[in-house]
């Protein structure tokens, strides 16, 4: 909340109590609240202060200010709004960024805000008239830009002002009308069906009728003809580049410029820049080419940080840059990710969070009894009310070269081996499945290759589409210790190259029994995900915080740390049942220690005596990946664990992402997950992938390696790490563990067609047309498919899926468990069979004896196919065929042709297995 002093304007005190948006206008020189009625309504003969307050998952407000010119508006009106937006972050304790916002050319972040859109109005606001009165309804032309805020501004009523590569709305008496240029995208064309949505609402009080009119489509459609009747009939608009193909300017250079007290700048150092020249008492200009940033040290005063915007104002006259240029005011320790990838080597540095009035008593008697207490633990973490965890839980030890299916009733992993596990599920009345890789720190990296490869083999086998997930030991997430809910880890392994790999190097096998020495770490936060881990047998492994089971060959003893609470001891002797219930512990307290017990750790040695803090989850940030165009797949696992973790393994199943770009999505919702497209919502310990139905990513394999592309990118300055939890999910059959993370309509999720043909059939009152009865495969889906199960975005009709004489989709598949697999050799991967042991039916993968005939059987070799070039089959062709079966496109092609692109003959390729023949497929673009 605001500060009132003698240097800050009265219209702010108060201000930043309660989360949401705040706007002053610049009225007569003076700042007057908007009324809340009439925010995100902007005069262009106006500046207006923006400020925006949210809470962060631990309490904590957050502050973001702009400051919104209107093109028409004076020079004075805009400085004042400048100024007064430094006073502001001043009444906010300096934790604010400030922004500044040029009519037309605004940031997305300050779109986010004013969903669907802002549309400037001509003309000045005033605090002591409001519009009134009635005039002629003018038809209006819009141009709508984004994909995911929408840019609208209005240009000239001409049919001059149309182009092909956006999205125009045509604002008239009775009727709205979308016209979608053909190089428009069809994310861009359905955040437009918003601003339509928007203004029927705002300006035609919901009674205007609505239509939509494709660029080149002039024949037969009376819509069409009443459109061009408003620009004198229709004619031809001339041809333009694709926005797509069009050239966007880098930062080359970088310039830093010390800002002094009399407004003068001074150059600093050369191109690559360094934190270190930052100093807390003055403040700097830093000069990207595209963009500008002024870094105000902490130590400077409100009249320092008003000269370097003077000196800001005058250097992009100076300099002859565009009035628009994105500016951006920084408080040293406010700095966003973007600023720091300026600089060389910005330092890490985590602050700890400050504690509640609460904590804070509580911390202070710890400290006073001579314990370093950084932060208490969080008791409430919600994260485990967020699915149903009374499934069922499936593992498979992965050693050597094949799998062998875990009975034990406690969970027991091995560092040195590799497991799958596969968590199964119910939830909206269906039934669900989470597979997991997870990898042991001491394994194999065989082993981990061999888990992931047979992880997604299993994917693939199963129906449905099972989340995916990777996880490495140590950095597993907290709801998968309530999957797992007792579970013991040992060190050493019993996996058949772990043990290889001892009888080789002829190095000590630390594979837990009961004639050696073990220390086990007890932790948990109920009865319902407790943990043992084995930790090395030492003093230095203690902690005050945890309570410890110390196995030696002659005694066993359980150690409580000062700062264990009693639900840590129930938890403690609930284990030491699980491990060995015949043991007879013996209670020892820290600080009463008999000499024997840390004899058998080699001694008293210091040790932690701190409690952390668990913590709230931080709020997570949502990425649009963009750039899949170049999507090669046929990557080897040998390459992909190589570049991303250091491995060489020989095992061939992943693919090459290429160059990625992401975007972050601010004030996300689940309208923003377009079906178009994949996103990566970074929960800043874990993250998740999700893939759109229409997405052109290939495969799940693919955008797990996405991921770690992703991680290494470090676009939130983090340094998080590549082992950290991937999780993969597809849209329809997202798990709770995602969806808490938004305000989640189930019916949206299930809805099919594209973004642009579902905003449509909402804006028009028909979703129940695109909704799908029962959850469809996203394997069924690839890039060139729509809602219309007939049709493609390029024209190539696909399968429908199977209707029952009742008109739903068959859900025989959807019941179906995916059970225990046989043990998986490496030479014998594709011979997988999974049996529903409720009906008795097995599934089973082709093997190369059997595909021949299991092929011929779908008539993948019909000799009476026509034959069509590779370039009018692939999925993005200028030139597609239609009426083929989009799902064997490779069939089409002549053996020649076939031979050459594939480096096999027709009949060599049936008999692959049919998950290595979809590899292919996809690397030629066939999939």
């Amino acid at each position: 909340m605001a500060q009132f002093g003698v240097d800050i304007d009265v219209a702010f005190q108060g201000a930043g109590a309660k989360p949401g948006l705040e706007i002053w206008c610049v009225d007569n020189g003076r700042l007057v609240l908007v009324p809340r009625s009439s925010c995100g309504k902007f005069y262009s003969g106006n500046a207006y202060l923006i400020l925006y307050t949210s809470l962060l998952k631990d309490g904590t407000p957050q502050h973001d200010i702009h400051y919104w010119l209107g093109s028409n508006g004076n020079e004075l009106d805009s400085r004042l709004a400048s100024d007064k937006a430094l006073e502001l972050d001043a009444a906010l304790g300096s934790h604010a960024v400030q922004y500044q916002e040029v009519q037309g050319q605004e940031t997305e972040k300050f779109l986010s805000y004013f969903k669907p859109c802002i549309i400037p109005v001509e003309g000045f606001f005033s605090a002591r008239t409001q519009n009134g009165g009635s005039r002629k309804y003018e038809p209006t032309l819009f141009t709508c830009k984004g994909h995911h805020v929408a840019h609208v501004k209005e240009v000239i009523f001409a049919r001059s002002s149309l182009n092909h590569n956006d999205v125009f709305i045509l604002d008239t008496e009775n009727k709205l009308f979308l016209f979608c240029g053909c190089n428009s995208s069809i994310q861009e064309r359905a955040k437009a069906l918003e601003v339509v949505q928007f203004l029927k609402e705002s300006k035609h009080n919901g009674s205007c009728d609505i239509a939509t009119i494709d660029d080149g489509k002039f024949v037969g459609d009376s819509d069409v003809g009443e459109f061009w009747s408003f620009f004198g009939g229709y004619a031809p608009i001339p041809k333009d580049v694709p926005a797509s193909l069009q050239e966007h300017g880098n930062c080359s250079t970088v310039k830093l410029f010390w800002i002094t007290t009399q407004g003068k700048l001074c150059q600093t150092g050369s191109d690559i820049v360094s934190k270190e020249v930052l100093h807390s008492n003055k403040c700097y200009l830093v000069d990207c080419d595209t963009q500008l940033f002024v870094w105000m040290g902490r130590n400077t005063s409100v009249t320092e940080r008003k000269t370097s915007l003077t000196t800001v104002e005058n250097f992009l006259r100076s300099q002859e840059k565009s009035a628009v240029t994105p500016l951006t005011f920084l408080t040293e320790g406010l700095e966003t990710a973007l600023f720091k990838s300026y600089f060389v080597d910005w330092p890490q540095k985590i602050e700890t969070k400050l504690y509640s009035e609460g904590r804070e008593k509580v911390a202070a008697i710890f400290k006073h009894q001579g314990f370093h207490v950084e932060e208490l633990p969080d008791e409430n973490d919600d994260a485990p009310m967020s699915m149903d965890f009374s499934g069922q839980l499936k593992v498979w030890l992965v050693g050597g070269d094949d799998t062998t299916l875990v009975t034990d009733a406690v969970i027991k992993l091995y560092t040195g081996d590799c497991y799958i596990l596969q968590y199964i599920y119910r939830d909206n009345g269906r039934e669900e499945s989470i597979f997991y890789a997870w990898l042991g720190k001491q394994s194999a990296i065989e082993d981990k290759a061999f888990a992931v490869s047979c992880m997604f083999h299993m994917v693939n086998s199963a129906k449905g589409d099972p989340v995916v997930a990777k996880f490495a030991e140590g950095q597993e997430s907290l709801e998968f210790s309530f999957i797992l809910k007792t579970s013991i880890i040992f060190k050493g392994g019993i996996g058949k190259r772990y043990k290889e790999f001892v009888a080789n190097k002829g190095v000590a096998d630390e594979t837990f029994d009961d004639s050696k020495t073990a220390l086990f770490r007890v932790q948990g936060t109920s009865p319902y995900n407790i943990q043992a881990i084995q930790v090395d047998q030492v003093s230095n492994s203690l902690n005050s915080s945890y309570c410890y089971i110390l196995k030696t060959q002659k005694s066993t003893f359980t150690w409580l740390g000062r700062l264990s609470s009693a639900r840590d001891h129930d938890l403690l002797h609930k284990m030491l049942d699980m491990i060995n219930p015949s043991w007879q512990p013996t209670l020892v307290r820290e600080g009463n220690e008999p000499d024997e017990f840390f004899s058998a750790l080699g001694g008293k040695a210091e040790y932690p005596t701190e409690k952390y803090f668990v913590g709230y989850r931080e709020d997570p940030h949502l990425f649009i990946c963009k750039s899949f165009e170049d999507v090669q797949i046929l990557f080897s696992i040998k390459s992909y664990l190589t570049v991303n973790h250091g491995y060489s393994c020989n095992m061939a199943m992943m693919c090459n992402i290429g160059d990625l770009e992401v975007k972050e999505i601010f004030n996300f919702s689940q309208d923003d997950l377009t079906t178009e497209d994949v996103f990566v919502l970074d929960c800043h310990h874990e993250i998740y992938i999700w893939i759109g139905r229409h997405s052109k990513i290939g495969s799940k394999e693919n955008a797990l390696n996405l991921g770690l592309k992703f991680i290494g990118m470090d676009v939130l300055d983090r340094k998080m790490t590549v082992d950290a939890p991937i999780y993969v999910v597809t849209e329809g059959c997202e798990p709770p563990i995602f969806t808490r993370f938004f305000e989640w309509d189930s019916l949206k999720a299930n809805m099919l067609g594209n973004s642009f043909e579902r905003k449509l059939a909402i804006l028009k009152g028909k979703p129940e047309k695109l909704e799908a009865p029962l959850r469809s495969s996203w394997k069924a889906y690839s890039a060139e498919t729509t809602s219309n199960s007939s049709r493609s975005v390029n024209g190539v009709k696909s399968v429908p899926p199977a209707i029952d004489s009742n008109g739903s989709a068959s859900r025989s598949s959807e019941m179906r468990r995916f059970s225990s697999p046989a043990p998986i050799s490496r030479n014998g991967l594709e011979g997988i069979s999974v049996r529903d042991r409720g009906s008795g039916t097995e599934y089973q993968e082709s093997t190369p004896q059997s595909a021949a005939k299991l092929q011929n059987d779908h008539n993948e070799l019909d000799p009476n196919l026509p034959v069509y070039p590779y370039e009018r089959l692939k999925v993005m062709s200028d030139d597609p065929v239609v009426d083929m079966d989009s799902t064997r496109r490779e069939a089409y092609l002549s053996e020649e042709e076939f031979q050459e692109k594939f480096g096999m003959s027709k009949t060599s390729f049936y008999k692959l297995p049919k998950w290595r023949r979809n590899k292919l497929k996809m690397a030629l673009h066939l999939f």
